[in-house]
Order: C-alpha cells, then sequence, then structure tokens
C-alpha cells in the first residue's frame, strides 16, 4: 500500500516537473521572440544597434520588452525606447 501510494506521488511530481519546464521553456521562447522583433524594429527604424543595445535587449524580461515595443511607435531616438521601464 505504502509502496502504491511512493508510486503515485513520484508520478504526481514527475509530471509536475515536466509542467514547470513546458511553462519555463515557453516564457523563454516568447521572450526570444519578442526580442527578436524588437530588434528587427529597432534596425529598420535607427539603423544597425550599437552593442549596449542588443545586451540591453536580450537582457530585458518579457514585460519590457512588450514596453519597449509600443515605445518604438512615438519614440524619436533608440536611447528613449530603451529607457528604463516607467
Amino acid at each position: 500500500m505504502l509502496a502504491t501510494h511512493v508510486e503515485k506521488w513520484s508520478r504526481d511530481i514527475e509530471q509536475k516537473g515536466i509542467l514547470i519546464g513546458r511553462q519555463e521553456g515557453e516564457q523563454i521562447g516568447e521572450q526570444k521572440g519578442e526580442a527578436k522583433m524588437l530588434t528587427r524594429q529597432l534596425q529598420r527604424r535607427f539603423g544597425n544597434l550599437p552593442p549596449w543595445a542588443s545586451q540591453k535587449i536580450a537582457d530585458a524580461e518579457l514585460s519590457t520588452l512588450e514596453e519597449w515595443s509600443l515605445r518604438i511607435l512615438d519614440a524619436t531616438t533608440l536611447e528613449s525606447v530603451l529607457a528604463d521601464p516607467s
């Protein structure tokens, strides 16, 4: 009986681990996709990006990337797009 419970708990833990891993993978993929799109938009608008800008984009969280992708519509400089989130 105890062995049955241990086996079930093990399966539950494994399934939870798989779910968490999948969610983390999706978040990483979404962040990378958003960063790639923002980079292309910034290059189109401002030309080649300096290394500091590329690094800042690569290090940014998804919510920051989303905010920057909206700022590009009104910003006149690369620096104003990539300013720290408000």
